[in-house]
């Protein structure tokens, strides 16, 4: 992936060097082991992760002690290049945002280590990747890179890249009201029923990652040879049903929240190909 040079955002947030302890799980930090368990465990595996994170704040937030001396340089590679492709996210939505009569409001993304307090409760690296709408912000723990590589069979800096564009995504759905109404639909639907939508949710912003990589692509040519594959294998390896079976558990197609590995190949590609954020209505009820 062709990402050196180009734009850095400002809008990086970077915690992983305030120290602490994870509450709620059990305490302290996770080896890749025990988050590659617990994301088959809890975030991928039929419990919505806002929902986990709901209860995790519920739990006592992390308690902040004196600096980590372990923290990662804040100018490390890994740290400019999701600064990088954050900041090629709003460059793709600003202008389709514009283009549509509107305007996109840039989120926050917080790199942390750990445990993160966040308006959606406390937040843990082993919940992988999130986005939290109460205060606009994603949060990342770059250890999940390592995960996908070593524990997942997803390598590749542009899986990474649909990893932060897919949350993004969740982003997008926040601005033009669909979060607001899945949470209106929350009180009324059983647990089968809100989990079907959530599928649908997820799979749009697989789409809106596609999106993004379209017009990336147009406009600055990020693209290398075997970066799609990079990006489909991720979304094929982080499917329900794929995640499910590597459990050693069987599969459960109602406890669903993230779709098939098929499903979210599928929706990543449609908007890659067409590059249309109308092509990414999943919600449609003929659209699966």
């Amino acid at each position: 992936m062709r990402w050196q040079g180009n734009r850095e955002s400002d809008n990086v947030e970077d915690v992983r060097g305030r120290g602490g302890r994870a509450g709620g799980l059990g305490g302290g930090k996770l080896g890749l082991g025990g988050v590659a368990i617990a994301l088959v465990a809890s975030y991928f595996l039929g419990i919505n992760p806002m929902t986990v994170l709901n209860l995790l704040g519920g739990g006592g937030g992390p308690t902040v002690s004196a600096p980590d001396p372990n923290a990662p340089p804040a100018n490390d590679e890994e740290t400019r290049f999701v600064r990088t492709i954050l900041a090629d996210t709003e460059d793709v939505w600003r202008v389709l945002f514009q283009q549509a009569g509107g305007q996109y409001q840039d989120p926050k993304l917080v790199l942390f280590r750990g445990a993160v307090p966040t308006a959606c409760g406390t937040g843990q690296s082993a919940m992988g990747p999130f986005y939290c709408p109460g205060d606009s912000k994603v949060y990342l723990d770059l250890d999940f890179f390592d995960v996908m590589h070593q524990r997942l069979g997803a390598p590749g800096d542009f899986a990474q890249a649909y990893v932060i564009a897919h949350e993004v995504g969740h982003h997008v759905q926040n601005l033009v009201g669909t979060t607001a109404k899945m949470d209106q639909m929350r009180q009324r639907l059983s647990e089968a029923q809100y989990n079907a939508m959530s599928v649908r949710l997820e799979l749009q912003a697989d789409c809106y990652a596609g999106v993004w990589a379209h017009h990336a692509q147009n406009s600055r040519q990020i693209i290398e040879a075997g970066d799609v594959e990079e990006a489909l294998n991720a979304a094929a390896q982080i499917g329900d049903d794929t995640l499910q079976s590597k459990s050693g558990g069987p599969v459960s197609p109602e406890s669903f929240t993230h779709g098939t590995s098929e499903q979210r190949m599928t929706w990543f590609k449609r908007g890659m190909q067409t590059g249309d954020i109308n092509q990414c209505n999943t919600f449609d009820k003929n659209a699966l």
